[in-house]
């Protein structure tokens, strides 16, 4: 890759850090960045150990550590949590890139579909937030690369530094594996036997070590990895019976279809599976398997974890399958005369996913599109107003993800927190960011009234005070 590429990438990241600079600490992101991060400062950044049960999560700290070193070295702060993010947008931008130019030729069209994959708003949204999921997709699409052009080391690489950012990460190992051995067998077509080589199982033992060992460590120290033994976020394979767990399921199977389909993907998928049925006579099939075992397989052990269990997943855990999808359909546009025009309508409905706010009785993404951006400058403006007419934001309940400190979500030193919501508090502070239950919402309906309303772009804050009986 050429150095005015390289330089394009580091600007275009330097660029995004710039622009996310007022983006606090987002949902998970609270607990996985500044709660973690803020007891490893204070205690000793590599003490994992000593972190209380009531914010351990069973992750590595991967996340966490990495913002503590940068607050030991350079202070902290919201802006230099995000400068933080730099090295790793760098190295996906980078792989991203280099993944497209596996399959795409000519300069103008590997630009065009770098673009096109760049702006699936899942994916867009995670550049701008302080998140995990930089890490994830970075080392995944290291390993990945490293896989489609021979290259031992970085797969080690990869695959090392991916086990250890969460579990999630050590599952889309698996999924690495998968693809993997399905290239070898449906592509190369060699015989599954001749996969299991020595130098095959060395590469995975090395890079299945990292997690091993931490795994290990973990189970010693502190006797469990996943199930939470205050159960802080609920049991997520408790069912009251097997027609419980099938309505469940059910239920799932739709919930991953739209978070599939959803911020303007629709029309992407719409388009594959049209031309894939359209032109299945006249297709060349083994230009796309590479792109359909990657898509399927990639996040295949997460999607299926998701199905089983009580909530499912985020949106953001299936960013891998968009990517590999939003280049499947760019290839697919080579089967058409109108491409230029494909191609426009496939990036606007991209787009304009950003804009899609729905219902507040419908549980929304808000981390998995642009469309949270409106919420930060209004949260200062209602924070502001909260101080000048005196309202303690001590005795003001709020929801999650703001219902914990102001210091764990701006990072500004700021201890006054936030209480829990139980209804029995003189003031709310309320979003339609915090996708409230509908029995929430009801009661805040008939007991509280809104003293002061913030709102940008469909996103609204509302300062409500109770309703005195």
């Amino acid at each position: 890759m050429k150095y005015r590429e390289l330089g394009c990438f580091f600007v275009l990241s330097v660029i995004i850090v710039l622009l996310s600079l007022d983006v606090g600490m987002f949902w998970d992101n609270v607990l996985y960045g500044s709660k973690i991060g803020n007891h490893l400062i204070q205690n000793s950044l590599f003490r994992w150990d000593s972190i209380p049960v009531s914010i351990d999560n069973g992750h590595p700290p991967f996340l966490a550590t990495l913002l503590a070193s940068g607050w030991v070295l350079f202070g902290k702060s919201l802006s230099i949590s995000h400068w933080m993010m730099l090295p790793f947008i760098f190295g996906l931008l980078y792989q991203l890139y280099y993944f497209v130019c596996f399959f795409v030729e000519g300069k103008y069209l590997k630009i065009a579909a770098f673009i096109l994959v760049l702006a699936d708003p899942t994916l867009l949204s995670q550049l701008v937030l302080i998140s995990p999921e930089i890490f994830h997709l970075f080392f995944f699409f290291l390993a990945l690369n490293s896989i489609l052009r021979n290259n031992i080391f970085f797969k080690i690489l990869g695959l090392s530094l991916l086990g250890i950012v969460t579990f999630r990460g050590m599952m889309l190992c698996f999924g690495v594996f998968l693809i993997d051995a399905l290239i070898f067998t449906v592509i190369k077509k060699q015989k599954i036997q001749y996969f299991f080589s020595k130098e095959v199982l060395l590469t995975y033992l090395v890079a299945a070590t990292p997690a091993c060992l931490y795994v290990a460590w973990r189970y010693v120290t502190k006797g469990w990895l996943i199930s939470h033994p205050l159960q802080t976020w609920g049991n997520a394979l408790e069912f009251s019976s097997i027609l419980d767990f099938l309505r469940n399921f059910g239920r799932n199977i739709l919930v991953l279809g739209y978070q599939f389909t959803d911020f303007g993907r629709i029309v992407l998928l719409l388009f594959i599976v049209g031309t894939f049925c359209i032109k299945r006579k006249t297709i060349d099939w083994k230009k796309y398997n590479y792109l359909l075992i990657i898509s399927v397989f990639s996040t295949s052990v997460i999607y299926s974890t998701s199905l089983i269990i009580r909530n499912t997943m985020g949106h953001r855990y299936f960013v891998i399958s968009y990517v590999a999808l939003a280049l499947l359909a760019f290839m697919l546009i080579m089967e058409y005369r109108a491409k230029k025009i494909i191609f426009s309508g496939m990036l606007v409905s991209l787009l304009l996913g950003n804009l899609i706010v729905y219902p507040d009785t419908f549980a929304q993404g808000w981390d998995a599109s642009l469309a949270h951006l409106s919420y930060w400058p209004i949260r200062k403006e209602a924070i502001n107003y909260m101080e000048e007419k005196g309202i303690p934001i001590g005795k003001t309940a709020s929801f999650f993800p703001n219902s914990t400190s102001i210091d764990n979500i701006d990072l500004n030193g700021d201890i006054r927190a936030f209480e829990g919501y139980s209804g029995d508090e003189t003031y709310v502070f309320y979003s339609n960011v915090y996708n409230l239950s509908d029995e929430e919402l009801q009661e805040l309906q008939e007991n509280y009234y809104t003293l002061k309303l913030f709102k940008k772009n469909n996103v609204r804050i509302e300062i409500m005070m109770k309703i005195a009986r």
